[in-house]
Protein backbone atom coordinates (compact mmCIF):
# COMPACT_ATOMS: atom_id res chain seq x y z
CA UNK A 1 0.00 0.00 0.00
CA UNK A 2 2.81 2.39 0.91
CA UNK A 3 4.59 1.49 -2.33
CA UNK A 4 1.47 2.36 -4.35
CA UNK A 5 1.11 5.65 -2.47
CA UNK A 6 4.74 6.52 -3.22
CA UNK A 7 4.20 5.70 -6.89
CA UNK A 8 1.15 7.99 -7.05
CA UNK A 9 3.10 10.81 -5.38
CA UNK A 10 5.96 10.32 -7.83
CA UNK A 11 3.58 10.42 -10.81
CA UNK A 12 2.19 13.74 -9.56
CA UNK A 13 5.33 15.45 -8.27
CA UNK A 14 7.88 14.30 -10.86
CA UNK A 15 6.27 15.92 -13.97
CA UNK A 16 5.78 19.24 -12.15
CA UNK A 17 9.35 19.34 -10.83
CA UNK A 18 10.68 18.22 -14.21
CA UNK A 19 8.87 21.09 -15.97
CA UNK A 20 10.25 23.69 -13.55
CA UNK A 21 13.72 22.20 -14.00
CA UNK A 22 13.26 22.36 -17.78
CA UNK A 23 12.41 26.07 -17.66
CA UNK A 24 15.31 26.93 -15.38
CA UNK A 25 17.88 24.81 -17.23
CA UNK A 26 16.80 25.96 -20.69
CA UNK A 27 17.08 29.61 -19.64
CA UNK A 28 20.54 28.97 -18.22
CA UNK A 29 21.43 26.95 -21.30
CA UNK A 30 20.43 29.72 -23.69
CA UNK A 31 22.38 32.32 -21.70
CA UNK A 32 25.50 30.15 -21.60
CA UNK A 33 25.41 28.96 -25.22
CA UNK A 34 24.03 31.97 -27.11
CA UNK A 35 27.52 33.03 -28.22
CA UNK A 36 28.33 29.48 -29.37
CA UNK A 37 25.09 29.37 -31.36
CA UNK A 38 25.89 32.71 -33.02
CA UNK A 39 29.46 31.68 -33.89
CA UNK A 40 28.38 28.40 -35.47
CA UNK A 41 25.51 30.09 -37.31
CA UNK A 42 28.15 32.32 -38.94
CA UNK A 43 30.41 29.33 -39.72
CA UNK A 44 27.48 27.51 -41.36
CA UNK A 45 26.76 30.51 -43.57
CA UNK A 46 30.44 30.80 -44.52
CA UNK A 47 30.76 27.13 -45.46
CA UNK A 48 27.61 26.53 -47.46
CA UNK A 49 24.77 28.59 -48.94
CA UNK A 50 21.39 28.50 -47.20
CA UNK A 51 19.95 29.26 -43.77
CA UNK A 52 21.96 28.74 -40.59
CA UNK A 53 18.97 27.32 -38.75
CA UNK A 54 16.92 24.30 -39.71
CA UNK A 55 13.26 23.98 -38.73
CA UNK A 56 11.47 20.66 -39.16
CA UNK A 57 8.16 19.16 -38.07
CA UNK A 58 8.54 16.49 -35.40
CA UNK A 59 6.16 14.33 -33.34
CA UNK A 60 5.84 15.24 -29.66
CA UNK A 61 4.03 13.87 -26.65
CA UNK A 62 0.78 12.07 -27.46
CA UNK A 63 1.43 12.52 -31.19
CA UNK A 64 1.22 16.32 -31.21
CA UNK A 65 3.30 17.95 -33.95
CA UNK A 66 5.71 20.81 -33.29
CA UNK A 67 8.48 22.66 -35.13
CA UNK A 68 11.94 21.61 -33.94
CA UNK A 69 14.80 24.09 -34.41
CA UNK A 70 18.45 23.13 -34.96
CA UNK A 71 21.62 24.58 -36.38
CA UNK A 72 21.82 23.23 -39.93
CA UNK A 73 24.36 20.40 -40.13
CA UNK A 74 23.60 19.15 -43.65
CA UNK A 75 23.78 20.64 -47.12
CA UNK A 76 20.61 22.43 -48.24
CA UNK A 77 19.65 19.75 -50.79
CA UNK A 78 20.16 16.88 -48.30
CA UNK A 79 16.76 15.39 -49.09
CA UNK A 80 16.63 15.88 -52.84
CA UNK A 81 16.25 12.08 -53.13
CA UNK A 82 13.64 11.86 -50.39
CA UNK A 83 13.62 11.71 -46.60
CA UNK A 84 16.35 9.61 -44.99
CA UNK A 85 17.01 8.67 -41.38
CA UNK A 86 20.18 10.24 -39.95
CA UNK A 87 23.12 7.85 -39.73
CA UNK A 88 26.74 7.73 -38.65
CA UNK A 89 29.16 9.23 -41.23
CA UNK A 90 26.22 10.61 -43.19
CA UNK A 91 27.63 11.97 -46.51
CA UNK A 92 25.06 14.78 -46.49
CA UNK A 93 26.67 16.33 -43.40
CA UNK A 94 28.94 19.36 -43.89
CA UNK A 95 32.37 19.77 -42.25
CA UNK A 96 30.99 22.23 -39.72
CA UNK A 97 27.97 19.99 -39.33
CA UNK A 98 30.14 16.98 -38.57
CA UNK A 99 31.81 18.79 -35.68
CA UNK A 100 28.47 20.07 -34.40
CA UNK A 101 26.97 16.58 -34.45
CA UNK A 102 29.95 15.11 -32.67
CA UNK A 103 29.64 17.68 -29.88
CA UNK A 104 25.83 18.02 -30.09
CA UNK A 105 26.18 21.78 -30.71
CA UNK A 106 23.58 21.58 -33.50
CA UNK A 107 20.99 20.71 -30.84
CA UNK A 108 21.54 23.84 -28.68
CA UNK A 109 18.75 25.98 -30.26
CA UNK A 110 16.29 23.38 -28.98
CA UNK A 111 16.48 25.08 -25.59
CA UNK A 112 13.83 27.29 -27.24
CA UNK A 113 11.63 24.22 -27.81
CA UNK A 114 12.08 23.29 -24.15
CA UNK A 115 11.04 26.78 -23.01
CA UNK A 116 7.95 26.58 -25.23
CA UNK A 117 7.00 23.28 -23.62
CA UNK A 118 7.30 21.21 -26.82
CA UNK A 119 10.26 19.31 -25.39
CA UNK A 120 12.02 18.48 -22.16
CA UNK A 121 15.74 18.58 -21.40
CA UNK A 122 15.72 14.78 -21.10
CA UNK A 123 13.53 12.39 -23.06
CA UNK A 124 13.36 10.30 -26.25
CA UNK A 125 14.52 12.17 -29.34
CA UNK A 126 11.53 13.33 -31.43
CA UNK A 127 11.12 11.67 -34.81
CA UNK A 128 9.60 13.02 -38.00
CA UNK A 129 5.95 12.05 -38.69
CA UNK A 130 6.81 9.78 -41.63
CA UNK A 131 9.44 7.86 -39.68
CA UNK A 132 7.23 7.58 -36.61
CA UNK A 133 4.51 5.98 -38.76
CA UNK A 134 7.02 3.72 -40.56
CA UNK A 135 8.81 2.52 -37.43
CA UNK A 136 5.53 1.94 -35.61
CA UNK A 137 4.44 -0.42 -38.40
CA UNK A 138 7.77 -2.23 -38.44
CA UNK A 139 8.45 -2.28 -34.69
CA UNK A 140 5.55 -3.11 -32.32
CA UNK A 141 5.41 -0.62 -29.45
CA UNK A 142 7.40 2.15 -31.13
CA UNK A 143 4.48 4.51 -30.57
CA UNK A 144 4.96 4.11 -26.79
CA UNK A 145 7.84 6.58 -27.05
CA UNK A 146 5.17 9.27 -27.36
CA UNK A 147 3.93 8.76 -23.80
CA UNK A 148 6.41 11.39 -22.56
CA UNK A 149 7.78 14.65 -23.93
CA UNK A 150 10.68 14.27 -26.35
CA UNK A 151 14.03 15.47 -25.07
CA UNK A 152 17.04 17.55 -26.04
CA UNK A 153 19.12 14.61 -24.86
CA UNK A 154 18.22 11.15 -23.67
CA UNK A 155 19.22 7.67 -22.60
CA UNK A 156 19.40 6.47 -26.20
CA UNK A 157 21.58 9.44 -27.23
CA UNK A 158 24.23 8.88 -24.57
CA UNK A 159 24.25 5.11 -25.11
CA UNK A 160 24.12 4.86 -28.87
CA UNK A 161 24.07 8.07 -30.84
CA UNK A 162 23.43 8.06 -34.58
CA UNK A 163 24.59 4.52 -35.34
CA UNK A 164 21.93 2.56 -33.45
CA UNK A 165 18.91 1.03 -35.18
CA UNK A 166 15.32 2.19 -34.52
CA UNK A 167 14.73 -1.05 -32.57
CA UNK A 168 17.77 -0.45 -30.35
CA UNK A 169 16.66 3.15 -29.85
CA UNK A 170 13.20 1.95 -28.82
CA UNK A 171 14.60 -0.42 -26.19
CA UNK A 172 16.72 2.36 -24.68
CA UNK A 173 13.86 4.87 -24.77
CA UNK A 174 11.43 2.46 -23.11
CA UNK A 175 14.02 1.71 -20.43
CA UNK A 176 14.21 5.44 -19.71
CA UNK A 177 10.41 5.82 -19.64
CA UNK A 178 10.02 2.89 -17.23
CA UNK A 179 12.81 4.05 -14.93
CA UNK A 180 12.44 7.83 -14.85
CA UNK A 181 13.88 9.45 -11.75
CA UNK A 182 15.70 12.63 -10.79
CA UNK A 183 18.89 10.61 -10.41
CA UNK A 184 18.58 9.19 -13.91
CA UNK A 185 17.85 12.65 -15.35
CA UNK A 186 20.98 13.98 -13.65
CA UNK A 187 23.09 11.07 -14.93
CA UNK A 188 21.95 11.69 -18.50
CA UNK A 189 22.62 15.43 -18.28
CA UNK A 190 26.09 14.98 -16.77
CA UNK A 191 27.11 12.51 -19.47
CA UNK A 192 25.68 14.81 -22.16
CA UNK A 193 27.78 17.72 -20.87
CA UNK A 194 30.84 15.44 -20.93
CA UNK A 195 30.12 14.53 -24.56
CA UNK A 196 29.79 18.20 -25.53
CA UNK A 197 32.98 19.22 -23.71
CA UNK A 198 35.16 16.33 -24.88
CA UNK A 199 33.74 15.89 -28.36
CA UNK A 200 33.88 12.10 -27.93
CA UNK A 201 30.25 11.60 -28.92
CA UNK A 202 27.97 8.89 -27.58
CA UNK A 203 29.45 5.45 -27.25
Amino acid sequence: MEKDSFKVQKNIVFPVMKRWADILLSLIGLLMTSLIIIVFAILIKLETPGPAFFIQKRVGKNGKYFNLIKLRSMCVDAEKNGAQWAQKNDPRVTKVGSFMRKTRIDELPQFINVLRGNMSIVGPRPERPMFTAQFNEEIPGFINRLSVKPGLTGWAQINGGYEITPYEKLKLDLYYIDNQSFLMELKIMVKTVRIVLTGNGAR
